[in-house]
């Protein structure tokens, strides 16, 4: 690791464990509260909360009417319920991420949208940043032999905007939600910008419903996709959970901060609330940025064309 401190950003990542349908907004914030201030004690810069942190994963249940859900969105941000989260990281002068449901203004068309969101506020309280989730897993129907819905595409839309980044903390900061971190494509988007840090909060399921023999890889595959996309791209990946049992549901912890070379340097060790810290070295970012994942050197772009002419695999003919 370079001995250059001047990019240092000490990151916590901030796991939560089970927040139940009875639990109010309010006592959410109370438990972040609790991990920032030991993140301030920590000497943090930075702290990521999880996806959807803000209530229990609600698509686990359909409701036919979807205005029947608008209390689980978030209509500002901050807001009555949030404002003591932004005051408390202010002064303490710790930035963060957080993710939570939104639900938009109306549009000039009059449309309200529904996004599966992710913030980052800087160390003033500012927020810097903002990312609707774009890869939607789950299902837009009701599905009433599983044993809990996954209905995603029907609570939210994908984001439009695409991966952004953003300059922040002394480098290049992006964002990316839960399934995101599965696709290469989103690595690979935000590396092309010279991304040094992605922050990615995640609910993981243990029972994939659709394929059980999936469920003993779930850790497996959670750091897989997250070490090979920051080795890939060069860039820290910081991977936040809401582990436990949630109604029921047991969901994957394994919160982790991985280094631009793929290691894990930081590992949750419950699926409770806790915090996991590193000091992140953006300058560790060009050893791959600048060697084996020198793109300007070595990506041959004009024969990846089939990455964005197409969605579904297209297999060759059958011979005569």
């Amino acid at each position: 690791m370079s001995q250059n401190t001047s990019r240092v950003v000490v990151v916590g990542a901030a796991q939560l464990g089970p927040v139940q349908r009875a639990d109010s907004r309010a006592s959410v914030v109370a438990r972040m509260i609790v991990l920032l201030r030991e993140a301030s004690v920590r000497g943090c810069d930075l702290v990521v909360f999880p996806e959807l942190a803000l209530t229990t994963f609600f698509p686990r249940w359909f409701v036919a009417d979807i205005t029947e859900a608008d209390h689980w969105y978030e209509t500002a941000m901050p807001g009555p319920d949030t404002q003591p989260l932004f005051d408390e990281a202010r002064r303490l002068g710790i930035g963060f991420s957080l993710g939570y449901a939104e639900l938009t203004a109306p549009d000039r068309d009059g449309v309200r949208h529904r996004y599966n969101t992710q913030i980052l506020v800087d160390g003033s309280g500012n927020t810097v940043g903002q990312y609707h989730k774009v890869h939607i897993p789950g299902h837009a129907e009701h599905e009433p032999d599983r044993p809990f819905q996954h209905a995603e595409r029907y609570y939210f839309e994908p984001g439009p905007e695409g991966f952004g980044v953003w300059r922040a903390f002394g480098g290049i900061v992006g964002m990316m939600t839960c399934n995101d971190r599965r696709w290469p494509e989103s690595y690979r988007e935000m590396g092309l910008q010279g991304v040094e840090m992605i922050l990615c909060g995640y609910n993981t399921p243990i029972h994939y419903v659709p394929d059980p023999s999936q469920d003993i890889l779930q850790g497996f595959h959670n750091a897989l996709v997250m070490q090979s996309g920051a080795y890939q791209n060069g860039t820290w990946v910081i991977g936040v959970a809401k582990g436990g049992v949630e109604e029921g549901v047991d969901s994957l912890g394994q919160s982790c901060i991985i280094a631009p070379s793929g290691q894990i340097v930081a590992q949750a060790l419950t699926t409770g609330d806790e915090l996991i810290v590193a000091a992140c070295d953006l300058d560790w970012c060009d050893r791959y940025k600048k060697t084996l994942f020198d793109f300007d050197k070595y990506r041959r772009p004009e024969v990846y064309t089939r990455i964005t002419s197409q969605r579904g695999a297209v297999p060759p003919p059958v011979g005569p």
